[in-house]
C-alpha cells in the first residue's frame, strides 16, 4: 500500500520526529495539532481556550486539504483536554466545523499536560 507523507505551509511545522499527516491508500492520518500559528510557530489563544480550539481546527483543515480531504470526510478524531472542564467550549468549536455534516466518531480524554503547555489538542482520521 502507498505511504505518502503529507506537509502543508498552512499548519505549523511538525516541532518533533513525525509528519503533519501521513496518507495510507484512501485514509489520511492527521497528527494532532495544537493551538500554533503557522506563519509565526507561536501559540495562539494562551489562557483562551475557545481561541485555542479555533486554531487547531483551522490547522486540521489546512492539513486535510493538503492530503486531498476535508472535515466531511473525517471518520475518527480523538480530543485531548488538560481540562474536561472545557468540553462544552470545545465541543461547540469542534461542533461548528462539522455543522451539517455527519459528525464523526469521537473520543475526548483529560490529560495532565500537552505540548508548549496547550490546552487542546485534537487529531483525526479521514478518507480521501
Amino acid at each position: 500500500m502507498n505511504r505518502q507523507v503529507i506537509q502543508t505551509d498552512g499548519a505549523p511545522a511538525a516541532i518533533g520526529p513525525y509528519s503533519q499527516a501521513v496518507r495510507c491508500g484512501d485514509l489520511v492520518f492527521c497528527s494532532g495539532q495544537i493551538a500554533l500559528d503557522p506563519a509565526t510557530g507561536e501559540l495562539v489563544g494562551a489562557g483562551d481556550v475557545a481561541a485555542q480550539t479555533e486554531r487547531v481546527m483551522d490547522n486540521l483543515a489546512a492539513v486535510l486539504a493538503a492530503a486531498g480531504s476535508s472535515f466531511a470526510r473525517v471518520v475518527k478524531a480523538t480530543i485531548f483536554l488538560t481540562d474536561l472542564g472545557d468540553f462544552g467550549t470545545v465541543n461547540a468549536v469542534y461542533g461548528a466545523r462539522f455543522e451539517g455534516l455527519e459528525p464523526p466518531a469521537r473520543a475526548c480524554v483529560e490529560v495532565s499536560r500537552l505540548p508548549k503547555d496547550v490546552q487542546v489538542e485534537i487529531e483525526v482520521i479521514a478518507t480521501v
